[in-house]
């Protein structure tokens, strides 16, 4: 957004946080944040307010825009359909129109009487473009049955997440490279994240982790197999067609927290896409180096595996439908400005 032009208040790596305990530490810039906008909606009353996701945040702005009679248009959905559904009611007060971008948001927003619309995921787009460029020939990606295989490494986009669970994808490396003496691992960065920040995560590790800061999806054209943290890059990951192992790690009481509150199956988005798990998921007190190094393995070294789970993520990636979920959420929020 910042290169299309928008003026930028507030970094969105100085909020973006996961679980309860990270929350609390990132409070007086959520306050002053707050007291930005709200300054802003009061005084500029600007034409539409454009919601993204982050619903603690996001639906004190819209009832906030409300009283200033400003319109909300609320673009990614925050996920109420697994914890704390009663925000559903919030939403249908606040919020004029939904975009949401996963298939059963549709559904369950419509039968809530709230104004809605599917445009599609926007990652489709992204991989439009991905699909398009052309990899060095100097990199070759192996075929089975592997002599050196590539490991994806994606820890997520959040310091916090990376703390969690970065060191634990290094000593998984370090024992895959013990197995596989050619073996890679690539690690995409983040564009929220301090190229410094990683580095001292790796530098010491016999895995040989190489840091590219070229983009997922040019990373995962290489991969054979990736661990990811749980969240949307394991959607662009299931749209490559990648095998994955999920990964998801928290503070104890934001794992408490959401143990009581959550209401679906699983963590993973693409295994809630698809309705059943089609890749492991390893949760807390799971996400030990010997358990994640043994899923990879497993998918290396077992056909079956591989392929079958190749086989459902491209249902995933069907499902998600084609790209143009940008330009469509666009148009709608023209059509509420006018």
């Amino acid at each position: 957004m910042e290169r299309a032009g928008v003026k930028i208040l507030v970094p969105s790596s100085e909020m973006a946080v996961v679980g309860v305990t990270e929350a609390l530490v990132r409070l007086r810039t959520i306050a002053k944040a707050r007291s930005k906008i709200k300054y802003i909606l009061k005084n500029l009353r600007p034409d539409l307010l454009i919601l993204l996701d982050y619903p603690e945040f996001n639906l004190h702005l819209a009832k906030m825009a409300n009283r200033s009679g400003v319109p909300v248009f609320y673009y990614i959905s925050p996920q109420v359909w697994a914890w704390r559904r009663g925000r559903v009611r919030k939403i249908a007060r606040r919020v004029d129109r939904m975009a949401v971008i996963l298939p059963f948001e549709k559904s369950f927003y419509g039968e809530r009487g709230i104004k809605v619309d599917y445009v599609g995921h926007p990652l489709m787009d992204a991989f439009d473009v991905a699909a398009s460029e052309s990899i060095p020939s100097s990199i070759k990606k192996p075929s089975p049955p592997f002599p050196n295989p590539v490991i994806g490494l994606l820890p997520g986009s959040r310091k916090e997440e990376i703390q969690n669970l970065l060191p634990t994808m290094v000593k998984s490396a370090e024992i895959l490279k013990r197995r596989y003496g050619g073996i890679r691992f690539l690690l995409p960065l983040a564009e929220t994240i301090d190229p410094e920040f990683v580095q001292s995560f790796v530098d010491n590790s016999s895995a040989k982790i190489e840091i590219i800061q070229e983009g997922t999806y040019k990373v995962l054209r290489l991969c054979h197999v990736a661990l990811v943290t749980s969240g949307t890059a394991t959607l662009e990951t299931a749209i490559m067609g990648v095998p994955m192992v999920i990964v998801y790690k928290v503070s104890l009481l934001s794992s408490w927290v959401a143990r009581m509150v959550i209401k679906v199956p699983y963590i993973g988005l693409v295994n809630l896409v698809a309705g059943k798990e089609v890749v492991p998921e390893l949760h807390q007190q799971e996400v030990l180096p010997d358990r994640l190094a043994g899923e990879v393995l497993n998918i290396l070294e077992n056909d079956e595996v591989r392929e079958d789970m190749i086989k459902n993520l491209m249902g995933v990636k069907e499902s998600l439908g084609t790209g143009g979920a940008s330009q469509r959420t666009a148009e709608l929020a023209l059509g509420m400005m006018r």
